[in-house]
This record gives C-alpha cells, sequence and structure tokens, in this order.
C-alpha cells in the first residue's frame, strides 16, 4: 500500500480512493503523485491489466483533449506503417508485462498489457502512465504523448492533500 498522504492526494485527484494501489510509481514535479503502479488483482479479486494508473486531473484532461484530436487514429496509422516503431511498441508491451508480473500473476489477464499494446493504440492515458512510471525511451508512443503535454504542473498541485 502506499503511503496515507500520497493515498489523499490520490483520493483528491481522482475523487474517489484509489483501488488497489502498490505503490507511487511517478511524481509529478510539484510532488504529488501522477501515476500509481496498481495490484494486478483488486481487492474484490477482479483482474486489472492496468498496472499505471495515471491520477494526475491536469494531464488526463490534456491527454483526453489530445486523444479527441485524433492523435490516437495517427499514431495507429503510423504504427502499422513503421517497423521500427511496431518493434519499440511491442517491446513497451512486454516491459509493461514484465512490470506486472513483478507485482503478481493473474491468468486472466496473461498476455495483455494496456493502451492497446502491442497492435492498437486506444488509450493515451495508460501510455503515459507507462511512460512516466517507466522513464523515457521504454513507451515510445507514451513518450510522444508526454511532448504533446506540456508542463501541465506548472501552475502547481493540481490538489492539495
Amino acid at each position: 500500500m502506499i503511503d496515507p498522504e500520497d493515498a489523499e492526494a490520490v483520493r483528491a485527484q481522482l475523487g474517489r480512493p484509489a483501488r488497489g494501489a502498490a505503490a507511487v510509481a511517478h511524481r509529478c514535479p510539484c510532488g504529488n503523485p501522477d501515476v500509481v503502479a496498481t495490484e494486478p488483482r483488486l481487492p474484490d479479486g477482479t483482474p486489472f491489466p492496468t498496472t499505471y494508473y495515471l491520477t494526475c486531473p491536469r494531464a488526463a484532461s490534456r491527454i483526453g483533449t489530445l486523444e479527441a484530436s485524433g492523435l490516437m487514429a495517427q499514431m495507429q496509422q503510423r504504427l502499422g506503417e513503421d517497423d521500427d516503431l511496431a518493434a519499440a511498441y511491442r517491446a513497451a508491451h512486454e516491459a509493461y508485462l514484465a512490470d506486472r508480473t513483478a507485482l503478481g500473476e493473474v491468468p486472466e489477464i496473461a498476455g495483455v498489457s494496456a493502451g492497446g499494446m502491442p497492435d492498437r493504440v486506444k488509450c493515451l492515458h495508460s501510455l503515459v502512465g507507462h511512460a512516466l512510471a517507466a522513464g523515457r525511451g521504454v513507451n515510445p508512443l507514451g513518450d510522444e504523448v508526454l511532448d504533446e503535454l506540456g508542463e501541465w504542473w506548472a501552475s502547481g498541485p493540481c490538489v492539495q492533500a
């Protein structure tokens, strides 16, 4: 479980308690958590493939705008045309699965990562969560979205816990 102060910040960000949060996976430059690592099986027994869950509402809002702009369709097209990008995205998928396995194995979601990896682009929030948690160079499309987001933290913390 995460530190109670971080859990309160995440609760304020999400408007509800985080389910199955195992750790803060990335901390925003403002100091708050912005990504939590989630157990692959929630406390109620539900399998949960989204290991890296983006919690910052400012980043999430900006990502929603990018999703609405058609960016996912553009990325999907590039994924089908660029073998190097497709290989790097597949490697990101494998890295994601390895990270989740380190938290626990859940047979029901074996081989399923997040964000559409390795063949589709369907959730930029998941790709950014992975890029933040894993660091630059692991998820190429997540890195691209981060480049588009700008400094979402610049006006100060999104919540005061």
